[in-house]
C-alpha cells in the first residue's frame, strides 16, 4: 500500500488533471454503429496553416478500461497537442464488461474493467478507419506521418495496436504487416500483464479485461503487449517514479522482454512525477511527452 504522502501527491495530481474543462473537437466521425465508436478530431494551431500539413498524433485514452472513464476527460491533453503544432485524433472505445460488479473496499460494487471482444474489435477497426477518416475530417493531417499514444490502459493499447501484425495467426485482429506508424509513445502504459496482475493494478483491472482470471492465461497471448514482441516499430515508454497507479516496475518488465526479444525500447523515467501528470497541461511532464511525440513525428 502507498503511503500517506505518496496517496496524497497522487490524489493531487489527479485532481489537477482533471481540473481542466473539456475541449470541443474540431470534428467528430464515426468508425462502427455503436455509440463509442468515434473518434474525435483537433486540427494544428499555432504555426501550422490552412496549406501546410502536420503529423498526426493518435490518442488513446485510460481509465483502467472502466467504462465511467471515457475521452471527454483527455481532451485538453488532445488539445495541448494540436497546439503545439500536431494534428490529433482522440479515439473512443467499448469499455465496461459484461462481467459482475466487483465489491470494492467499501463493499459496494465498482465497474469492471474492459469488454472481451469488443475493446479489442474497436481499437482495431478505429485504427483500421483512421487513415479515411483523417482525410475527410482532418484535411491538415499527414497520415504518413502518425504517432500513436496512450495513457495508463490506453498505453496499452496503443502498444497493443502496433503490434497486430504480430498477434497469433488465429484471431481476427492480426494485420498482414506493421503498422505505419512514425511510433508509439505510451504514457505509464499497463504494458506487461503478469507484471501488472501479480502489483493488482488498478484493483485487478488485467484479468477482468481479459474477462476474469479463468480466463487471463488463455487470453494473454492476444493480449499482452509484453508477449507480443518484437514489433519493429519505434517505442518510447515515458514513466513518473512516483507513479503509485501503474508503478515502474510495469514499464520495466516491457522494456526488459523488448530487449530479450533483441529489440531497444527508450524508457523515459520522470523523477517526483506520478501518473496523472503525463496528461495534464498544467505539468511541465506534459511538456516532455510532447517532445518525446516530436521527436518521432517530425
Amino acid at each position: 500500500m502507498p503511503d500517506d504522502d505518496a496517496a496524497a501527491r497522487d490524489a493531487a495530481e489527479e485532481a489537477s488533471a482533471f481540473s481542466h474543462p473539456p475541449v470541443t473537437p474540431d470534428a467528430t466521425a464515426p468508425y462502427g454503429d455503436h455509440p463509442d465508436q468515434v473518434i474525435d478530431f483537433y486540427a494544428p494551431r499555432g504555426a501550422v496553416t490552412a496549406s501546410a500539413t502536420a503529423p498526426l498524433v493518435v490518442v488513446l485514452h485510460g481509465g483502467a478500461w472502466r467504462a465511467p472513464y471515457d475521452r471527454h476527460h483527455i481532451t485538453p491533453f488532445a488539445d495541448f497537442l494540436a497546439r503545439h503544432g500536431f494534428a490529433v485524433a482522440n479515439v473512443e472505445y467499448r469499455r465496461g464488461s459484461s462481467l459482475p460488479a466487483q465489491t470494492g473496499p467499501t463493499g459496494t460494487p465498482s465497474p469492471v474493467a474492459g469488454r472481451w471482444p469488443e475493446t479489442f474489435d474497436d481499437i482495431a477497426a478505429a485504427l483500421d478507419a483512421l487513415p479515411d477518416l483523417a482525410r475527410e475530417a482532418l484535411p491538415q493531417a499527414d497520415s504518413r506521418r502518425t504517432v500513436l499514444t496512450g495513457h495508463s490502459a490506453g498505453g496499452h493499447l496503443a502498444l497493443w495496436a502496433a503490434a497486430r501484425h504480430v498477434l497469433p495467426p488465429d484471431t481476427p485482429w492480426r494485420s498482414p504487416r506493421p503498422a505505419p506508424l512514425r511510433g508509439v509513445v505510451a504514457l505509464a502504459p499497463i504494458a506487461d500483464f503478469a507484471v501488472a496482475e501479480k502489483l493488482d493494478v488498478c484493483g485487478g483491472a488485467t484479468p477482468q479485461l481479459l474477462g476474469g482470471p479463468d480466463k487471463f492465461a488463455d487470453r494473454r497471448p492476444y493480449a499482452d503487449p509484453a508477449l507480443l514482441l518484437p514489433t519493429g516499430i519505434a517505442t518510447t515508454l515515458v514513466q513518473g517514479r512516483s507513479d503509485i497507479v501503474v508503478p515502474q516496475a510495469v514499464a520495466e518488465a516491457y522494456a526488459d522482454a523488448a530487449a530479450k526479444a533483441g529489440e531497444v525500447v527508450g524508457l523515459t523515467l520522470l523523477e517526483e512525477v506520478g501518473h496523472f501528470p503525463l496528461i495534464d497541461p498544467a505539468a511541465d511532464a506534459c511538456a516532455v511527452v510532447v517532445e518525446e511525440i516530436a521527436q518521432l513525428a517530425w
